[in-house]
């Protein structure tokens, strides 16, 4: 009987740490929106602002546009707001850089 009753609250603790854990995501997650996008902007303001995109690939950045713009869709398909924020920055980001890249090459 006692065995049982240890067993409950053992169940019960995982539980709740796997609660923990994933409001935890949850609350974080619109932080790596933000951050992810930023990690962009010194290619692009490098490109921009310094008129120069030598050693920059417009092939490479065209194609991450690309698989960004297939990622928001499935947020979109799955109302999945982070994905949908992250994305459609990265979209704009990732194709001013192209264009930057054929303009400055």
């Amino acid at each position: 009987m006692n065995t049982g009753l240890g067993l409950y609250f053992h169940l019960k603790k995982k539980v709740s740490n796997k609660t923990k854990l994933r409001r935890l995501f949850n609350n974080s997650v619109y932080f790596f929106v933000v951050l992810g996008p930023i990690f962009n902007l010194p290619q692009l303001f490098s490109i921009w602002i310094n008129k120069n995109a030598s050693g920059v690939s417009y092939l490479s950045w065209f194609g991450f546009s690309i698989i960004s713009t297939f990622w928001f869709t499935y947020g979109l398909i799955h109302r999945e707001k982070p994905i949908i924020i992250t994305n459609s920055i990265l979209i704009i980001i990732q194709l001013l850089i192209a264009f930057g890249t054929l303009r400055y090459s």
